[in-house]
């Protein structure tokens, strides 16, 4: 078997002695979302971009963390010869900044985070678009792209744009889709936010309704030298909406503090024209941070607690376990904690079977002790682990032979149900 390669598909443009600044991608879309920042940015920078796993034609080769691609992403640019580089990051490509200034500081002159959160979302509506995808391809996520990059306004006025958009989705490797999603999923840097010490900007469309202004706000008042601008009449895609307002905050914010000396002020940002809005400093926060989520009496628990309480959302999803956990009382309490640590963090955090094969395991033995309602979650569970419909199907197919037909009719019908419920595109 072949290593899976370490490396990122990349172009350079601009002046070799010039100073480097890298722009990154959003989940979807390939190096072209920063075209019409170009002809500005190489006047004064070495530009770099590079291409996610799978998109734009680059190599399958699924990375499912963040910490993954930024490794990739650091090996590319030892490759290139590139250390210390200025870093302005769309979406995922954020997460990826974001993982750098924190784990790399040394490499990361200045940072701008572009519709970018500390946490995206719900890992459970990741793991459901994966679902999505797995199922029906990347056609649906594709077709609805527009809706969450750009304004109706927009969308309507440009279709050539729109439909490059779509294509650029319906092109992307569905498995290396898929394990983006993962890696948005697993994201979660509020509680770190304070560690990032490198002078941030961080911009907004207007309109994003994917990561918005609060999401923004949240990102300002956790890292210590941070700005806000917010783009009107932008929504997600801001740098391909309004290409002229992105690229003249970036000349502002990496002409301001690049390669600044090393000091504990802040670095300002000259005000912009009228049309992007760029703020000052917030005198105290404007956002609660949420703390990241964990028990409170987590630090006197045992390994295997914390462990199986981390794999049972990861398998069962966030809302599923919060549910469970809410619902529990002083009669139930210990049983959660009992499943928690013994189900979740001893068997199914065991290395010797793969999830999929975990959720083989488990829907089979279901059926033979007839526990229709645990179907309901463990079939929602085992999609999101990797199996697919026709998987499932030939998994139950054998518990008819094994567990018999009656039994096996039975979890037919709840599993039909589940998988028309998780496999349905939302339109």
């Amino acid at each position: 078997m072949s290593e899976t390669p370490k490396t990122l598909q990349y172009r350079f443009d601009g002046p070799e002695d010039a100073p480097v600044l890298i722009l990154a991608p959003s989940l979807g879309t390939t190096w072209h979302m920063w075209d019409r920042q170009i002809p500005e940015l190489v006047e004064q920078w070495r530009v770099f971009r590079f291409d996610l796993p799978g998109h734009g034609g680059a190599p399958a080769h699924p990375a499912g963390s963040v910490t993954e691609l930024a490794a990739r992403l650091l090996a590319t640019l030892d490759e290139a010869g590139v250390d210390r580089f200025g870093y302005a990051g769309c979406s995922l490509g954020g997460a990826i900044g974001a993982e750098l200034a924190l784990r790399h500081p040394q490499r990361v002159a200045s940072l701008a985070l572009i519709a970018a959160s500390p946490r995206f979302g719900t890992a459970d509506e990741f793991r459901q678009r994966g679902v999505i995808v797995r199922s029906n391809g990347l056609d649906p996520i594709a077709r609805t792209s527009p809706e969450r990059w750009f304004t109706t306004g927009f969308a309507a006025a440009q279709p050539a744009i729109t439909d490059w958009a779509v294509q650029m989705v319906r092109t992307t490797d569905p498995g290396c889709y898929i394990a983006a999603c993962e890696a948005l999923a697993a994201f979660d840097v509020r509680a770190e936010l304070g560690a990032i010490g490198v002078p941030t900007l961080v911009l907004v469309g207007s309109e994003d309704q994917v990561t918005g202004p609060a999401e923004a706000r949240t990102l300002v008042a956790g890292i210590p030298d941070a700005r806000l601008a917010v783009v009107p009449g932008a929504s997600h895609l801001a740098p391909v909406e309004q290409p002229a307002a992105v690229t003249d905050l970036l000349v502002r914010h990496f002409s301001s503090v690049w390669q600044a000396p090393q000091d504990t002020g802040r670095h300002a940002i000259p005000a912009p024209p009228v049309k992007p809005v760029l703020s000052a400093p917030p005198a105290g926060p404007v956002a609660e941070i949420a703390p990241a989520a964990h028990q409170p009496e987590a630090a006197v628990r045992p390994d295997r607690y914390d462990t199986g309480l981390k794999v049972r959302r990861e398998v069962l999803g966030d809302a599923h376990v919060d549910d469970a956990l809410a619902t529990a009382d002083d009669f139930s309490g210990e049983f959660q904690e009992f499943i928690t640590r013994y189900a979740w963090g001893e068997i199914w955090a065991r290395p010797g079977l793969d999830r999929r094969m975990r959720s083989s395991v488990t829907l089979t033995a279901l059926v033979a002790g007839g526990h229709l309602d645990e179907m309901v979650f463990h079939t929602r569970a085992a999609l999101r682990n990797g199996l697919t419909a026709d998987e499932i199907r030939e998994v139950l197919l054998q518990t008819a032979v094994y567990c018999g037909v009656p039994a096996a009719n039975a979890a037919f019908k709840v599993a039909q149900r589940v998988i028309r419920e998780e496999t349905t595109p939302q339109e």
